[in-house]
């Protein structure tokens, strides 16, 4: 078993630390992650100039580029083996409803299921590491579960949110579909040194829709979600409506 591990809070974050020792014993245990903290980059690749790969004290790679540069670099050129699972977290704090779209968690996970391989990304609902060694010990045990019984024939990518809580007051793991956020709160404009305006952006919305079977609400229940992820975001179901628009002429 060869596990590949990543993250989005750069490669000296606790969370990344506690995933690494989840998966010792489980195979060799390979790690590359971002230099510095890069979480909201997405799934955005470094184009613009080239990427330079360090080995740290502690044996981890890191990289001087987003959390999918290192999967991607480690994937295509940098390991001289292909993983067989890649896991990417613990990230410190949420990544449900909308977050998966802008996470650096979930894009080193969904870059590893781009190219065929398991991806699980992990994340502790509030931010703080409070209870990080509860989520480690509920990362080890589903990449265990999954490691023995594969839920699914090929490659899948499953997005797990866990409450920071001690291991005995977690609840059972539930099977869950994303929530949705309000909009996130305006910007808050500042000023640098010379006067000029600088804009921070504003903080995420708070649940809007976090109904049973949603992973807002499973977790504010005090259960594990554990979200299958897909890459396409074809909106199948208005394809019919947007045929008979163009069948009746709306473009020429």
């Amino acid at each position: 078993m060869r596990i590949l591990v990543a993250n989005d809070d750069g490669y000296l974050a606790p969370g990344l630390q506690a995933l690494v020792e989840a998966c010792r014993g489980l195979g060799s245990v390979d790690v590359v992650a971002p230099e510095q903290n890069a979480s909201g980059t997405s799934n955005s690749l470094t184009l613009h100039r080239p990427l330079s790969a360090f080995k740290a004290p502690n044996g981890y790679t890191f990289i001087n580029g987003t959390p999918s540069d290192c999967v991607h670099v480690a994937l295509t050129g940098l390991l001289e083996h292909r993983p067989d699972l890649v896991v990417s977290g613990i990230n410190n704090g949420a990544n449900m409803g909308e977050d998966t779209l802008y996470s650096g968690t979930v894009a080193a996970a969904m870059e590893a299921y781009l190219f065929g391989i398991p991806a699980i990304a992990f994340s502790l609902v509030d931010k703080g590491w409070t209870h990080l060694d509860a989520a480690a010990a509920v990362a080890r045990r589903l990449i265990e579960q999954v490691v023995a019984r594969p839920p699914a024939q090929g490659a899948y990518l499953l997005n797990v949110n866990i409450p920071n809580l001690p291991l005995e007051q977690l609840r059972e793991p539930r099977l869950t579909r994303l929530g949705r956020r309000h909009a996130s709160a305006g910007v808050i404009r500042q000023a640098n040194p010379r006067g000029e305006p600088i804009y921070w952006i504003g903080p995420s919305g708070s649940a809007r829709e976090a109904g049973p079977g949603s992973d807002f609400h499973a977790t504010a229940q005090g259960h594990v979600s554990i979200t299958p992820l897909q890459i396409d975001l074809t909106d199948h179901a208005s394809l019919p409506g947007w045929q008979a628009w163009l069948d009746e002429g709306a473009v020429r």
